[in-house]
This record gives C-alpha cells, sequence and structure tokens, in this order.
C-alpha cells in the first residue's frame, strides 16, 4: 500500500492534480493585490478569474486587515494611525 502511494506522489498524476487544483480565495486576493501593486493588469485579470467576485472582495478585505496590523505591530502605532497613513488621510 505504501509503495502504491510513493509512486503515486513521484508520478506525472501527481503533477498534474497540484496544478489543476483549485485556487482559494486567499490565493486569489494576494495575486490580485500584488498584480495591482505591479501595475500588471494581465495578472489582475486572471486573479479574477479564480473566485467569485465576493470571495475575492472577502480575501482583499483580510489581506488588508492582516496587513495593517502586521505594520502597526512592527511600527509600534495603532491600526487607525497605519491605515489612515497608507490611505494619505490626515491624523484623526
Amino acid at each position: 500500500m505504501f509503495d502504491k502511494l510513493r509512486k503515486f506522489w513521484r508520478s506525472d498524476d501527481a503533477v498534474r492534480s497540484r496544478q489543476q487544483r483549485p485556487h482559494n480565495l486567499f490565493e486569489a486576493a494576494a495575486a490580485y493585490v500584488a498584480a495591482c501593486a505591479e501595475d500588471d493588469q494581465d495578472r489582475m485579470d486572471e486573479a479574477t478569474d479564480w473566485v467569485s467576485p465576493e470571495a475575492l472582495s472577502f480575501g482583499v478585505s483580510e489581506l488588508a486587515c492582516r496587513a495593517v496590523i502586521a505594520l502597526a505591530r512592527d511600527r509600534d502605532e495603532s491600526p487607525t494611525d497605519v491605515a489612515r497613513t497608507l490611505l494619505g488621510l490626515p491624523a484623526a
């Protein structure tokens, strides 16, 4: 049994199944935001085809929240201050 599993994981079928795996909303959001940052319209269009618009919106929102939290911790500032700074808004 283990021999069959080992052979499968090394086979072309395993490689194809990994390549054909559907993208999840977080992969789509990461690809979309990275493409936006690099002004790559083709990659943005590709990422929008991976999931529904609602799922992509949720993923982008979640990525934004996590990024603001990480920057706030790194800068020792509040998430509100970081978010306003990133958007070019005056301090609250």
